[in-house]
């Protein structure tokens, strides 16, 4: 499902990036570490126009991918923010074919490409949803929750968002923290959807242990192993009954249709700033429905910018499994956005105003900035 109508072009004049410190209303644990406080990019892009934002979702540290805060923050505004000033007038979709000859940093692409769309949407009078082909107007949401102190504290905290209306629970595992705590929570709310994700934690070496997972009747296990795992990936998934989801391996379209002829995976993760952009995100999403695949929307603790394109991406006919677009305030006591996502009948709505369909809350944002660049042309 090629995206129907392109959007406008837009006339850049300059780009302003932001490092926002967000802190979280709990710390957030998986296999690699423990986040008190969010670091991430976000972006404002200037067109004749009007303004565009977009999110670049690199962490402090290159701990989930090998992108991190500073090394998005150098690679911006020294290369890929000049390449798309010297295009002048550019269109959305031409955005990921100008950043093309620079290798890697797709988190940092995926960022300007949603400023830009942002922007030339908001031009048109477009919401998001409407331009990637949305066929909803809320979608399920899901939770993550990190590792807990014990299996006790970790039933405390399901048990919590289970009470707001979460339509599924994802938990994080590693080594040591896995049967333990899945069996607990199982124990403790009989058949609710749940699924676990040991961002890359394992080798073949524990196909064992994670074969003892198999009696949970879990949704799907997400990335056991590392990324470029996919030869291990598919010989773990014929050992499994559980579903093996993968998520760092997906890179790309191409990564997508590797894992899925090699048998890596059954169900892909979706998230648009690992893969490079929204539009690449659609075509991995065309790609497994064709396939019969299912797919979900992960999420990187994003901000109410990156959480409304989320939203919107999730509303695709092929979405079929909830995703990560929890509430704002699962993350943040004060998001940047004037109307943060919210939980309503274990829903979150997709927004159908112009372009994001959120509004930037001014002084909000300028409380979390610790950096500010603005390069015009």
């Amino acid at each position: 499902m090629p995206i129907a109508t392109p959007a406008a072009s837009v006339s850049l004049e300059g780009f302003e990036l932001r490092v926002l410190h967000l802190p979280l209303v709990s710390p957030f644990t998986t296999s690699f570490g423990t986040e008190t406080v969010r670091e991430v990019i976000v972006v404002r892009a200037l067109t004749a126009g009007g303004d565009g934002w977009g999110e670049i979702v690199t962490g402090a540290a290159p701990l989930y991918s090998s992108e991190y805060t500073q090394s998005a923050w150098d690679v911006a505004l020294r290369f890929l923010v000049p390449a798309l000033l010297d295009r002048g007038t550019i269109a959305p979709e031409a955005v990921a074919g100008a950043l093309a000859p620079f290798v890697g940093h797709r988190m940092v692409k995926a960022g300007l490409e949603l400023a830009v769309l942002d922007a030339a949407l908001r031009s048109e009078g477009r919401a998001l949803g409407e331009y990637l082909g949305a066929v909803r107007d809320r979608v399920p949401s899901g939770v993550s929750v990190g590792i807990q102190r014990d299996p006790s504290a970790l039933v405390d905290a399901v048990g919590g968002y289970l009470d707001e209306g979460y339509a599924r629970i994802k938990i994080k595992i590693k080594p040591g923290r896995d049967i333990a705590d899945t069996a607990a929570v199982r124990d403790a709310f009989g058949t609710i959807a749940l699924q676990v994700d040991a961002n890359s934690a394992y080798t073949l070496a524990d196909a064992d242990t994670l074969a003892e997972l198999d009696r949970f009747d879990l949704l799907l296990i997400e990335q056991p192993l590392q990324e470029d795992d996919l030869v291990d990936h598919a010989v773990l998934a014929r050992r499994l009954r559980t579903p093996v989801c993968l998520d760092e391996s997906i890179v790309s379209a191409k990564a997508a249709a590797d894992a899925l002829a090699l048998g890596s995976a059954s169900i892909i993760n979706i998230k648009a700033g690992r893969v490079g952009g929204y539009l690449e995100a659609v075509a991995i999403h065309d790609l497994c429905r064709d396939a019969g695949i299912p797919v979900w929307c992960g999420g990187m603790l994003e901000t109410g910018i990156g959480r409304a394109a989320n939203a919107a991406l999730s509303a695709l006919p092929g979405f079929t499994l909830p995703g990560d677009v929890s509430a704002s305030n699962r993350f943040y006591t004060r998001d940047i956005v004037t109307e943060p996502a919210v939980l309503e009948d274990g829903h979150v709505g997709v927004p159908t105003g112009h372009g994001l369909g959120v509004e930037i809350d001014p002084v909000a944002l300028d409380d979390v900035t610790v950096a500010r660049e603005t390069l015009t042309r």
